[in-house]
């Protein structure tokens, strides 16, 4: 195997949030939470695995706090959930949640398709937010949507996202995720946008969350990572899309980043477990898969040692991937 590349970032996979959230079918929560155990078993250090967003609105996303409430102290605090009000808050927090995403827009427009509000009005909720998370014991992150370009009006001035990270009703922030929605932005802009807020906003960690729509997925994520993240987002398969944001496509596919970077828990066989995982789920979903690496896994070119096959005589993609309960899709 090739070394890691460096510099490090851990994966977050936000299959379960970002990646099922366009699909418009409802997971049970118990395949839910299979996906979760088997995706920190292989390794995969941090998972989003649902939104507080409205459930007529994303339907895959109803028995989120349900999904938190069968998962266990340690395996929660891996994971991640998405929340736009101070109410989110107090809801994911009684459910049992340890890390929060605080998610608004750059832009009003894409503000106001996504959570109904004004980034501004985002913005002044965050501090009631952020206190609710504080007495718990929680950690919240700054996540911008829409920080390159929007649907609605188009590029968006670096300054614009630069503003909103300096501002103070951000503060009490551990982290902020810096995100490509519509997956329009190029390695050079990553960088440069990357490099200023870690150099002109207050300092805590720093996330990157791309889509490859315009098939620059891994090359943005690899220039976020050299420009000082140290976490960057992805799902299985290349699964997802903003619902609310025309031209979206899928995220970045885990398994493409996790080929890239080479983390140190990451060998050929978890490669395998996850190409696997990733097209009965994808199955099971009607989605296709949109992985350069799931796609190479599985050619004849046995004599590179990230190559599972074809699969074999007799075996679909779903042989040993679902449990007994995992039932219909709902």
């Amino acid at each position: 195997m090739t070394d890691s590349f460096a510099p490090a970032a851990r994966l977050r996979d936000v299959t379960l949030r970002d990646g099922l959230q366009l699909t418009g079918k409802l997971l049970p929560t118990d395949r839910k939470v299979e996906i979760v155990r088997r995706l920190l078993g292989l390794g995969v250090p941090a998972l989003e695995i649902g939104s507080l967003a409205r459930p007529d609105k994303v339907p895959p996303m109803a028995n989120t706090l349900d999904v938190v409430r069968s998962l266990t102290p340690d395996e929660l605090a891996a994971c991640w959930l998405w929340v736009a009000t101070p109410k989110h808050v107090e809801l994911a927090l009684e459910a049992g949640a340890r890390n929060l995403q605080y998610c608004f827009s750059a832009t009003d427009a894409h503000n106001q398709a996504n959570i109904g509000r004004t980034t501004d009005a985002s913005l002044e909720a965050m501090p009631a937010a952020i206190g609710f998370a504080r007495e718990a014991g929680a950690a919240v992150e700054l996540c911008i949507a829409t920080s390159f370009t929007c649907p609605f009006d188009g590029p968006v001035a670096p300054e614009r996202v630069i503003a909103i990270a300096n501002d103070p009703r951000t503060e009490g922030a551990q982290g902020i995720v810096i995100c490509d929605t519509l997956g329009q932005a190029v390695p050079a802009q990553v960088s440069a946008l990357i490099s200023r807020v870690r150099d002109e906003t207050p300092e805590r960690e720093i996330v990157y969350h791309g889509h490859d729509t315009w098939g620059l997925g891994v090359a943005n994520t690899l220039a976020a990572i050299q420009a000082g993240v140290t976490m960057v987002d992805g799902a299985l398969g290349g699964l997802g899309g903003c619902p609310f944001a025309p031209g979206a496509s899928g995220n970045t596919s885990s398994e493409d980043i996790l080929f890239a970077t080479r983390p140190d828990w990451f060998t050929p066989e978890t490669l395998g477990q996850l190409v696997r995982m990733s097209e009965s789920l994808l199955a099971d979903l009607d989605e296709p898969n949109r992985s350069r690496t799931a796609q190479g896994a599985r050619s004849r070119a046995r004599a590179f040692e990230w190559v599972i096959g074809e699969p074999e005589k007799g075996e679909t993609a779903h042989d040993g991937e679902r449990s007994a309960s995992s039932g219909p899709l709902a």
